[in-house]
């Protein structure tokens, strides 16, 4: 710890800001948490499991903490924080999103929070490019595939779908499938309006079928579980966790962010533990993608699990954080704390 005299200028960063930030960010993004991962990998993070506050009376909702540190043995990229962020399903019924979160930023030194974000956009663009990131080392490294699916109709498919387009990647057609109508409807045309030549909306079983299929859902339970639904060398994301049986995980490779995270909260990776005792189903991670310590095979289904982890939202809200400061858009609030003195 280095011996601080100062208390860090306090500065709120506005939804509209960081959406603003982050528009043309997309790759960035990727390789910011291509890097986290290394970090991770590397034991030079503390990412504790997420808290669940829930409510008897509304089993649906839920807000999770997720507390999380960087502690980059190179110097000068050290940071802790938590994302606190609500999952309430039914608001998509007033069309308003799902999920919202509120990022706060600590400094290392003093432990004095820096920064207040609107943390749910900064979320669900690190879920985007863990996606997209996972799709890339699982498709031969290639940025193109005859058909994608999205399966979900919100706002992290929204997102997903947005950085494969600013990644560069190509699709022969782009299929969506919602049981909302309209949800899929509007991602449909979300996806012809940035520039996808065909986009369509399909039945279930037509996803299921598509060279790379994306689970972006709010399923708690897996209503995807037939045996053979996924063919060998197919790229499946498991965005969503929960949507895919246990027998289909067991017969396919499986490929995480972290294995232990991801194995807990009755995720489908841990409904196949949890039915047959072990994990030998577990392939490895996407750093070990990364560092080349495995390759992919292609003789069973290729399915990428990522939990998703406290240190991408930090790693992204310090990037958004400096930036917000650099050009003037941060809000500074200079009073914020009511004593930086002891004495």
């Amino acid at each position: 710890m280095n011996a601080a005299t100062t208390i860090q200028a306090f500065h709120v960063v506005p939804g509209a800001v960081v959406k603003t930030l982050l528009s043309g960010l997309r790759k960035e993004a990727i390789t910011l948490v291509a890097q986290t991962y290394l970090t991770h990998e590397r034991g030079e993070t503390v990412n504790p499991d997420s808290y669940f506050l829930r409510f008897p009376s509304e089993p649906a909702n839920r807000i999770i903490a997720l507390p999380a540190a960087i502690v980059d043995a190179n110097g000068g990229q050290s940071v802790s924080g938590i994302k606190w962020i609500a999952s309430y399903p039914d608001n998509i019924k007033s069309g308003i999103p799902r999920a919202s979160a509120t990022l706060i930023l600590n400094n290392p030194d003093t432990g004095y929070p820096y920064a207040l974000l609107e943390g749910a956009l900064i979320s669900a663009v690190r879920t985007a490019a863990s996606a997209v990131l996972g799709a890339w080392w699982l498709n031969n490294q290639q940025r193109s595939a005859p058909r994608l699916s999205i399966v979900g109709g919100g706002v992290i498919s929204r997102n997903i779908l947005e950085t494969f387009r600013e990644d560069d990647w190509s699709f022969g057609c782009v299929e969506v499938h919602d049981l909302n109508e309209a949800s899929a409807d509007a991602l449909s045309a979300f996806g012809k309006h940035i520039g996808f030549p065909e986009v369509k909306t399909v039945s279930l079983d037509d996803a299921l079928t598509a060279d790379i299929v994306v689970f972006a859902t709010s399923a708690g339970t897996p209503y995807v579980t037939e045996r053979e639904t996924f063919r060998a060398g197919q790229v499946v994301l498991n965005i969503s966790l929960r949507d895919i049986g246990p027998d289909i995980i067991a017969q396919s490779y499986n490929y995480f962010d972290d294995v232990t995270h991801c194995l807990k909260a009755n995720t489908s990776p841990h409904l196949a533990e949890l039915k047959y005792g072990h994990r030998e189903f577990v392939t490895g991670t996407v750093a070990a993608l990364i560092r080349g310590d495995i390759h992919v095979v292609r003789d069973k289904p290729l399915i990428y699990s990522p939990f998703g982890m406290g240190i991408l939202d930090l790693a992204l809200g310090r990037m958004v954080h400096d930036l917000a400061v650099r050009d003037g858009s941060a809000i500074a609030i200079p009073s914020f704390f009511g004593e930086e003195r002891r004495w």
